[in-house]
C-alpha cells in the first residue's frame, strides 16, 4: 500500500515536472510580463504629477507614442527611469530571443529519452509558435519605435552638425569664444586686432564706399550693377569724387573732360543710388588737387606758383568766384536728382543728401606766391575753409561741410579755436597704413574732439599701396579696417556727437597726371571683403553669416571644420584668395584676368632679368662690345617670340573684358601701361640678340676699350697715365 502511494506520488511529481518543462516558455513570458507591467505602473504614477489624471492611454501603441511625445517634456529624473524601462525591454527581449533559438535547434534533433526510476521523460518536440501574447507584441513594438526614432536622428544629423558649433559657443565665456574667433582668424589668414569679434563694438552707423572717378571713369551701366551689391553688404551712401567727369555747363564747360558723363545719364544713376536706399555725397576738391583745371589755358593764373597746376592761390579774388561756380552747379544737380526721385518713385529707405565734401587735402606749395607770403600757413588754410563752408551753408543750409584733415594736424589748439572751424566743417580723418595712432595720435584725437562736435573716418580698399598697382593687397587693406573699427570704438566717445560713419576710399589715380592705380573690378574682392567686415564690425569667420558667398555669387562649398581647412584664406604676400576665383560677380572676369596678367608679367619679367642680368652671353657688356657666343644667344632668345605672342594675345582679351566696364580711352591706357611696356623690353632683347648673331668673326682679346664710357665714368687709359 505504501509503495502504491509512494508510486503514484512519485508519478504526480514527474507529470507536474513534465508540465512546467512543456510550458516554460510561457512562465517565463508570464514572470517577465507581471515584472515589466508592475515596473510600467510605476512610471505612470510618476508621470501622472505633471500630466492631468483624466488622460488615459487606450492600447500598447497609443501607451508608445504618447510616452514618446512626453519624453521631450520630462524632467531629468523620468528621463532616467524610462530609459531604464527600455534597457529592461531589451535584455527581455534578447532572453525571448535565445530562447527561441535554443527551442529551434532542439526540435532539429531526434526526441530523446531519459529515465528516472520507472518514468520515462520524453524531450518534447517542437511546437509551433502560437501568436505572441501582449506583453511580447509590446516588447516588439518598443524595437521599432527605437529603429524609428535613430532613422529620425540620422536624417537630422546634418543639422545637429550645424548647430553644434553655435551650442558650444552659447555655453563659452566671452573671454573664451574671443581666444576661439581669434584662432579661427588666425587659420584663415585674417588680422587680429585686440576686442573686435562677435561680443566687440558695434558697427559705425554710416558706411560710404568711395568712387573716385578721375581719369577712370568706369559705365554708370556698370556701376548701376554694384549698387545692389553695395547696400546687400552694409554699405550706406556713396562718396563719389567727379573730377573732370562731371557734366559741367556755361562758364565752366571746359573743365569737363571730352569723355565726362552726360548730365542726363548722372542723374538717372543718381536717382536709381537713392531708389537703393543709399546716401550721396559729392566731393569736389577747392583747394589743392586742382590740376584738372589749373592745367588749362586760362585758368593759370589762379595757381599758387606758376610752374604748378596742383593747388589754387586763395589770395586772389577769381579763385572764390571759380569755386563758388563749381559748388553750386554740383550742389543742384544732386538736389535737383533727389527730388525727382523723391517725387517719382518711393524709395526702400529714406533718400539721404546730408553733406558735400570739398576734399581740401594735400595742398602743395601753399602760402609761397608773393600775396601769400604775408600771411600764416594755418591762416590761409582755415580763411579759405570757413569762407567756402559759409557759402555753402548760406545758399543751402541744410548740407553739412566736409573736409580731409590732413592739413590740420599741425595746427595747435588755440589757431582751431579762433578760427571756429568747428562751427562750419565736419573733418575726415584719413589713414591706409596698419598702424593709425602713429599719425593721429591720442593728442590730436583729444584736440579734434575739443573743436569739432562730430568726424568722418576714411579707411581705404585699393589705391593706398602703391602707386600702379595691379592688384590691391586685400589682406592690407582689411586689417586697415578692422583697425578703424577698433579707433572708432575707443575716439567715438571722445566727441559729442560721436563719430558719423567710415568712407572706404578706394583710389584710381593718385593725382591727375599719374598713371593708373588698381581699377575698380580689380579691387572688388577687397572692397566687398571690407565692406562687410565694417557693416558688421568684426570678420565673421562662419561662412553661414558672412554675405561674401552670397552677394558674390560663390559656387564654392565651405569645407566641414573637420577638413581642417578653413574656406578662406588670406596670405601676407599674396594679393587674393581663391575663393574670389570661384565667384560669379560683375566685373569677375577682369578680376581674374588681371591675376594672370600679374603672374605673366611676373614670369616676364624674370626672364628677362635673366638673360640680361645673370647670364653671361647677352648682358649689356656683350651687347656693347657684340661679342657672343651665337649658339647660347640662340637658347637665351628661344622664348622670346612665344612670349610676344602671348602678350599680344593678352592686350587683345584686355580690350575684349574691359570694354563692358569702361571706354576704349582707358582700355588704350590699362594696354599701354600695363602689357606694353614688356613687350617693348623683349623686342628689344630679342634685337640685341638679332644683332650679335650677326657677327661671324669676332676680334682677339683684350676688347677695345670704350672711349665714351671711360670719359663719362672719370676713368684714365695707360696712355693718359703720367710718367
Amino acid at each position: 500500500m505504501c509503495n502504491m502511494r509512494a508510486g503514484a506520488w512519485l508519478l504526480m511529481h514527474s507529470n507536474l515536472w513534465i508540465f512546467i518543462w512543456r510550458r516554460k516558455l510561457s512562465f517565463l513570458l508570464l514572470v517577465s510580463g507581471v515584472v515589466l507591467l508592475g515596473l510600467w505602473t510605476w512610471a505612470i504614477l510618476i508621470d501622472t504629477t505633471d500630466t492631468p489624471a483624466s488622460l488615459s492611454i487606450p492600447s500598447a501603441n497609443a501607451e508608445a507614442r504618447e510616452r514618446q511625445q512626453q519624453q521631450q517634456q520630462q524632467q531629468a529624473t523620468g528621463y532616467q527611469q524610462i530609459h531604464i524601462i527600455q534597457k529592461l525591454i531589451a535584455q527581455a527581449n534578447r532572453v525571448l530571443r535565445a530562447d527561441r533559438l535554443k527551442d529551434n535547434a532542439a526540435g532539429e534533433k531526434a526526441p530523446t529519452v531519459q529515465r528516472v526510476g520507472n518514468v520515462r521523460f520524453l524531450r518534447p518536440t517542437q511546437a509551433k509558435k502560437a501568436p505572441l501574447p501582449l506583453a511580447e507584441s509590446y516588447l516588439f513594438e518598443q524595437e521599432r519605435l527605437k529603429i524609428l526614432e535613430q532613422q529620425q536622428r540620422q536624417r537630422n544629423a546634418g543639422m545637429e552638425e550645424l548647430n553644434a558649433n553655435a551650442e558650444d559657443e552659447r555655453m563659452l565665456s566671452s573671454a573664451e569664444r574671443q581666444t576661439q574667433y581669434e584662432h579661427e582668424l588666425q587659420r584663415m589668414g585674417v588680422p587680429v586686432v585686440a576686442g573686435i569679434g562677435p561680443d566687440g563694438p558695434r558697427a559705425p552707423n554710416e558706411r560710404l564706399v568711395h568712387l573716385d572717378l578721375k581719369g577712370a571713369p568706369p559705365k554708370l551701366s556698370f556701376l548701376k550693377q554694384l549698387l545692389p551689391m553695395l547696400r546687400a553688404l552694409g554699405a550706406t551712401g556713396l562718396l563719389i569724387e567727379y573730377e573732370d567727369m562731371f557734366p559741367f555747363t556755361g562758364a565752366l564747360q571746359p573743365l569737363a573732360a571730352h569723355n565726362a558723363y552726360k548730365a542726363d545719364e548722372l542723374r538717372d544713376f543718381l536717382e536709381c543710388a537713392a531708389l537703393h536706399g543709399l546716401s550721396v555725397m559729392p566731393l569736389l576738391q577747392t583747394f589743392g588737387h586742382l590740376e584738372y583745371v589749373l592745367k588749362l589755358e586760362g585758368f593759370e593764373q589762379l595757381r599758387e606758383l606758376p610752374e604748378s597746376p596742383q593747388s589754387l592761390c586763395p589770395s586772389q579774388p577769381q579763385s572764390m568766384a571759380l569755386l563758388e561756380q563749381m559748388l553750386t552747379q554740383v550742389i543742384e544737380l544732386h538736389l535737383q536728382c533727389i527730388g525727382k526721385a523723391t517725387a517719382s518713385a518711393a524709395p526702400t529707405l529714406p533718400i539721404k543728401f546730408t553733406h558735400i565734401h570739398i576734399g581740401c587735402d594735400e595742398v602743395q606749395r601753399m602760402g609761397e606766391c608773393q600775396a601769400c607770403r604775408q600771411r600764416l600757413r594755418s591762416e590761409l588754410f582755415l580763411s579759405h575753409v570757413v569762407s567756402l563752408a559759409h557759402f555753402v551753408r548760406r545758399h543751402w543750409p541744410q548740407l553739412g561741410v566736409v573736409i580731409w584733415d590732413d592739413q590740420l594736424r599741425s595746427m595747435s589748439l588755440g589757431e582751431l579755436q579762433q578760427s571756429q572751424i568747428g562751427s562750419y566743417v565736419e573733418p575726415m580723418v584719413w589713414v591706409y597704413a596698419s598702424d593709425i595712432y602713429r599719425f593721429i595720435p591720442p593728442q590730436l584725437w583729444d584736440t579734434y574732439a575739443k573743436i569739432f562736435p562730430s568726424a568722418w573716418v576714411a579707411s581705404a580698399y585699393k589705391g593706398a599701396f602703391g602707386e600702379s598697382l595691379l592688384v590691391p593687397p586685400l589682406q592690407h587693406h582689411l586689417e586697415n579696417n578692422i583697425r578703424w573699427l577698433a579707433v572708432i570704438a575707443k575716439e567715438g566717445g571722445r566727441f559729442a556727437k560721436g563719430l558719423r560713419g567710415v568712407a572706404l576710399t578706394g583710389w584710381q589715380r593718385y593725382d591727375h597726371f599719374a598713371v593708373l592705380c588698381e581699377l575698380l573690378p580689380v579691387g572688388m574682392p577687397s572692397l566687398m571683403t571690407s565692406l562687410s567686415t565694417v557693416a558688421k564690425g568684426y570678420f565673421s569667420t562662419n561662412p553661414r553669416d558672412n554675405e561674401l558667398l552670397r552677394v558674390l555669387q560663390c559656387v564654392f562649398q565651405p569645407d566641414s571644420r573637420r577638413s581642417g581647412r578653413p574656406w578662406l584664406e588670406l596670405h601676407p604676400n599674396a594679393h587674393h584668395s581663391q575663393l574670389f576665383a570661384v565667384c560669379n560677380y560683375p566685373g569677375h572676369m577682369v578680376h581674374k584676368f588681371a591675376l594672370r596678367l600679374y603672374d605673366k608679367l611676373a614670369e616676364v619679367g624674370l626672364y628677362l632679368q635673366q638673360t640680361r642680368e645673370q647670364s653671361a652671353w647677352l648682358s649689356d657688356y656683350n651687347v656693347r662690345h657684340n661679342f657672343s657666343s651665337p649658339l647660347r644667344v640662340h637658347e637665351l632668345t628661344a622664348r622670346t617670340p612665344l612670349l610676344i605672342d602671348e602678350l599680344r594675345g593678352m592686350a587683345r582679351e584686355a580690350q575684349q573684358l574691359l570694354w563692358e566696364v569702361y571706354d576704349e580711352y582707358t582700355v588704350s591706357e590699362f594696354v599701354e601701361q600695363h602689357i606694353y611696356p614688356t613687350i617693348e623690353a623683349l623686342r628689344r632683347q630679342l634685337a640685341s640678340g638679332a644683332s650679335l648673331l650677326q657677327r661671324r668673326t669676332w676680334p682677339q682679346r683684350p676688347l677695345p676699350l670704350t672711349l665714351k664710357l671711360q670719359e663719362e665714368m672719370g676713368l684714365v687709359t695707360d696712355h693718359q697715365q703720367p710718367h
